[in-house]
């Protein structure tokens, strides 16, 4: 299946008109990890973000000499398969870790063309804003109470 026939299919961009999923199509490339393969690392320079079509990412946080998984996004999920929003907020840099569970296949976005898109047409940047946005709090929503069990508390 190309880009062009799954970006409608995926619940992250249900509702876009076919002009908005022709945009983000040129923005996108198929990518692969392999398990344990990072997609990007916390502080690197955030210019993209990924729409899973196979597997499972975990979401980390470095602690002393380790990690601790905050979050993980499933492609089996449909409404948890995305990863990255960093490429939209400056510094444009990655707040967290996000490293392949099992072997994932996903499309990325580039999130330069992405910004670019987003100032041609504010109708499809305010669309992947509310988007994103869902997505970010559904995230610190997960992060909050896992942390919760972690350290102890209620949520």
């Amino acid at each position: 299946m190309t880009i062009e026939q799954y970006l409608p299919h995926h619940p992250f961009l249900a509702g876009l008109d076919e002009d908005a999923l022709a945009l983000l199509a040129r923005c996108a490339t198929l990518v692969h990890f392999a398990p344990g393969e990072y997609l990007f690392r916390e502080g690197e320079p955030a210019d993209a973000f990924y729409v899973l079509r196979t597997g499972r990412v975990a979401l980390e946080t470095r602690l002393g000499t380790g990690s601790q998984v905050l979050d993980t996004a499933d492609a089996d999920d449909p409404g948890d398969g995305v990863v990255g929003w960093s490429w939209l907020v400056p510094p444009y840099r990655w707040t967290f870790d996000a490293r392949a569970v099992s072997e994932t296949s996903a499309v990325s976005f580039d999130g330069v063309c992405l910004r670019a898109r987003c100032e041609e047409d504010p109708v499809l940047g305010y669309a992947l804003m509310r988007r994103v946005v869902g997505v970010m709090s559904t995230r610190l929503h997960s992060a909050r109470v896992r942390l919760l069990d972690l350290y102890g508390g209620r949520p």
